[in-house]
């Protein structure tokens, strides 16, 4: 099993930006998060892992949906794993992934909108 990353800043970020500024080291963590899904293939990646039936998804059947190199699709991977918005399973000779629910979750809660609404 990977080692997996201290939460830190995200464990004490629960209020809408809107609502309170985020501390330096919530920014921080939070751009760390944000950057790790800001490329294409890693949010495709990240689509594709949470979406698959079982909420895990084998690389195995990632590869096949990008014109891609499998190195390629690696790095990708390691830099969602090495960010903690995915957990990666050896399985025999596959990698099993899965995406952290809880860390969608935080970062999610950081986008509310504040208690005013906009209006239509």
């Amino acid at each position: 099993m990977p080692k997996q990353l201290p939460l830190t800043a995200l464990d004490a970020c629960c209020s809408p930006l809107a609502r309170e500024p985020l501390s330096e080291e919530q920014a921080v963590e939070l751009s760390r998060l944000f950057k790790a899904m800001s490329d294409p293939v890693r949010l495709r990646l990240l689509s594709l892992i949470a979406s698959h039936a079982g909420g895990e998804a084998c690389v195995c059947d990632l590869t096949g949906a990008f014109d891609l190199t499998a190195p390629t699709i690696s790095h990708h991977l390691k830099v969602l794993r090495e960010s903690g918005l995915i957990t990666g399973e050896r399985r025999g000779t596959w990698v099993y992934y899965r995406v952290h629910p809880e860390m969608l979750a935080r970062l999610s809660a950081v986008l509310v909108p504040g208690e005013e609404t906009v209006p239509a």
